[in-house]
Order: structure tokens, then sequence, then C-alpha cells
């Protein structure tokens, strides 16, 4: 178990990790891509990516939660998705709207990584409270 002292830093190394897969999601999205849309798909494709490790990580080195079946861990793969909502509505909200009054990829990016660890603040709080909570013996 981490040393409570601990946990901000490596939270902090974790959401960087997950940021970094994220918006490499999206720039290699826009290399495959580049239609109408491409921009909303890439994003999509990257919360999607960044979701997935940010689970992963969390769930290991934050949390230290063992599924008992993969039943078990699928239920809590969708409360962290569900918890995940308005954080994501966030991140999405920063990277579009820098987007918008900026533009530019490199503006919408810098959105997205200010959206994604305001986001990601709220998300341990919501998880720790209603995904890993500690179940009392």
């Amino acid at each position: 178990m981490k040393l409570p002292a601990k946990l901000p830093l490596v939270y902090a190394i974790l959401a960087f990790i997950a940021t970094c897969a994220n918006i490499a999601t999206q720039d290699v999205a826009l290399h495959l891509y580049s239609g109408a849309w491409s921009v909303a798909a890439s994003v999509i494709v990257g919360t999607a990516f960044g979701l997935v490790t940010k689970y992963i990580l969390d769930k290991k080195y934050i949390f230290g939660f063992r599924a008992k079946n993969a039943a078990h861990d699928g239920l809590t793969f969708a409360l962290y998705t569900l918890t995940g909502v308005a954080t994501t509505l966030v991140f999405w909200g920063f990277e579009f709207g820098f987007d918008h009054i900026f533009g530019g990829k490199g503006m919408r990016y810098l959105g997205g990584v200010i959206g994604l660890a305001i986001g990601y603040f709220m998300k341990y709080r919501l998880d720790r409270r209603f995904v890993f909570r500690t179940e009392a013996a």
C-alpha cells in the first residue's frame, strides 16, 4: 500500500502518463483520418484510450484494487466510466474551447491537457468515494 504522503505524487505521475496516452492517440488518429469531423473523432478515440489506460493504472497503483472475477472488473470499469462523464465534459470543454478561441492543434492540445488535469483532480475523489471504496469488514 502506498504511503499517503506519496499518493499525490504517484497520482500526478500516472495522470501525466494517461494524459500523454490520450494526446498521443489523438495525434495518431488525426494522421490516420483527416476527413470531416476528424478532430471530434480524434478526441473520442483519445478519450477512450486514455480512459482504459487510467483505469488500469489507478486500479493497480492508486487503489490496489483486485477484482474478484471478470464480471466484477467489468462492473468496476463501468462505474469508473460513469464517474468519468462529468470529468470528460470538463476535459472536452477545455479542449474544444481552446480550439474555438485560439485555433490550431497546439492550443487545442493545451486546452486538453488543462481540462484533463482539472478532470483528474475531480475524478480521484469520485473514484475513491464511488468506485474503489473500501467496504467495512
